[in-house]
Formats: C-alpha cells, sequence, structure tokens
C-alpha cells in the first residue's frame, strides 16, 4: 500500500513534465486503488471476524453455571460433563441455601387455631435430633392460601429461628407450638385441681364464667376456695383472684386405703 502510494506520486510528476506517458501515471493510480481497496475488504473481514468472535465467545460464556448468591449446596442434580438442553422451564441444577445461621420452620395450622395467631408471636419447637432442646423464634409470616387433605384445612405459618450454632439442618422435622399470650409472676394450679371434689362428688357448677373452685388443704383439713381463673395451657390454669396464695397444699385427686383399710388420704399439689 505505502509502495503504490510512492509509485502514483512519483508517476503523477513524472508525467506533469511529460518524463513518463500518462499512461504509466493511469496504471500507477489503478494498482494504488487496488491496493486501497485491498486494505477496506481485508478491515471489513477482519469487523466480521471479531464479530464471530464474540458471538462465539457469549455463547462459551452460556455454558458457566454461575449462582446469583452465595451460600452452601444442598444438593446438585447434575455432574460434570453432562449435557444440559434449553428448555421452556428451566431445569433445577443446584439447590443453594443462602444463610444456614437463620431458619424457617413451616407449620402447618388447623382453621380453628389460626384465628389467634398473628405476625410476631413467640414459638418454640423441638426436632428430632435434639429431643432435650428447645429451640425459641417468633411467627414471621401468616399465608393465606388454604391446603386441603381429606376435608381438612390448614394454613401454613412460618416460623423464623437463629441457627448461629448450625444445628438446625435443612429438612428436620419440628414439633411446633405457638405462644399467644402469656403471664408473668401469677399464682397457677393443676388443672386437675379445678375439677377434684372431695368423695368423688361430681364437680358443681363454676357460678361463671371464668369461676371455678379448688380445695386447699389448711391446719389439715380440706378447704374449699372460690377463684378467678385466667390462661390455661393445658396443664396449668391461671389464678387471677380468690384466697390462694403460692405454696399452698391444693388438692388433685384421693388415693384409696391399702391392705390395712385406712381411709382414703388426698393427693396433693402446689400452687406455683
Amino acid at each position: 500500500m505505502t509502495y503504490a502510494k510512492l509509485s502514483y506520486d512519483r508517476n503523477v510528476k513524472l508525467a506533469e513534465t511529460k518524463a513518463v506517458s500518462q499512461d504509466a501515471a493511469d496504471n500507477a493510480k489503478d494498482v494504488y486503488e487496488q491496493a486501497q481497496a485491498q486494505i477496506d475488504f481485508d478491515q471489513s473481514t477482519i469487523a466480521q471476524d471479531q464479530a464471530e468472535l464474540d458471538t462465539a465467545q457469549t455463547n462459551l460464556g452460556y455454558t458457566d453455571i454461575i449462582s446469583p448468591v452465595g451460600g452452601t449446596v444442598l444438593s446438585r442434580n447434575g455432574t460434570m460433563g453432562q449435557t444440559v438442553a434449553p428448555s421452556y422451564q428451566t431445569p433445577t441444577l443446584f439447590l443453594i441455601a443462602t444463610d444456614l445461621t437463620t431458619v424457617q420452620v413451616d407449620a402447618n395450622v388447623s382453621e380453628s387455631d389460626i384465628g389467634g395467631l398473628q405476625v410476631g408471636n413467640k414459638a418454640t419447637f423441638t426436632v428430632d435430633a435434639f429431643p432435650k432442646r428447645t429451640f425459641s423464634g417468633q411467627v414471621s409470616q401468616v399465608r393465606q392460601s388454604p391446603q386441603t387433605v381429606q376435608n381438612v384445612v390448614t394454613y401454613d405459618l412460618v416460623v423464623s429461628a437463629d441457627n448461629s450454632d448450625l444445628a438446625l439442618k435443612p429438612g428436620m422435622t419440628a414439633a411446633t407450638a405457638i405462644v399467644t399470650d402469656s403471664r408473668e409472676d401469677v399464682i397457677r394450679v393443676p388443672n386437675q385441681a379445678l375439677r377434684y371434689r372431695p368423695g368423688g362428688l361430681a364437680a358443681s357448677s363454676s357460678g361463671g364464667e371464668g369461676r371455678g373452685q379448688v380445695w386447699v388443704l389448711r391446719q389439715g383439713q380440706a378447704v374449699a376456695v372460690s377463684v378467678v381463673v385466667g390462661l390455661d395451657d393445658d396443664n396449668f390454669t391461671e389464678i387471677t383472684s380468690g384466697d390462694l396464695k403460692p405454696g399452698d397444699q391444693v388438692l388433685t385427686g384421693e388415693q384409696s386405703g391399702g391392705a390395712d383399710r385406712s381411709p382414703a388420704g388426698p393427693r396433693l399439689g402446689l400452687g406455683g
């Protein structure tokens, strides 16, 4: 290209002084223009090859499987060298947990209990792997979509819990208890104490909603005490008012006499 340009310029000057023929100058110009056209063609070919290279590199990049998040791989559904064909539904190759220090427990709650639950309720749960350990958390979601199995309607409730020690693992089965209300520093009695009557007599009417009666052992004698009850956790019942003090011995049942036919004795429980 450079030589053709120099030859063309030289022949143009020589043609002006009649040192060479005009045909020689025109021929030099034609050679120069051909060289210029060849350069343009080569540049176009290079640009086309570069575009093909970029396309190939882009397609090659599609073969890299890159996780959108950092975490721990829980399962791998493919092996190295396996062909993955594109489809309408993207295949799941890896299942990744972003942060195992925080876990969620999915609990199924019956429709009769879902009305009393809300986001923020405290919760406790146990897992089979640690039967003597109770984990705590709180309700983070109460989902609206019902699940019906054999005409039984339940709702999904999500409990968020801390797992800093990584003791809990994905897929564990949990038994969950949700705290809907609580009291502190209150008197409570076993539920049996509210049902007990001397001599096996049937329980009398409570005298109104929230009222009950317990029998207390005072100076060796069973004394009936009227009380007002509060929360009940199926094991103990809160006593909100009444002539009952912490440490009082309440009667929960009677023991039959032994071989000596001694009179039946009371079975005691302590008010907490």
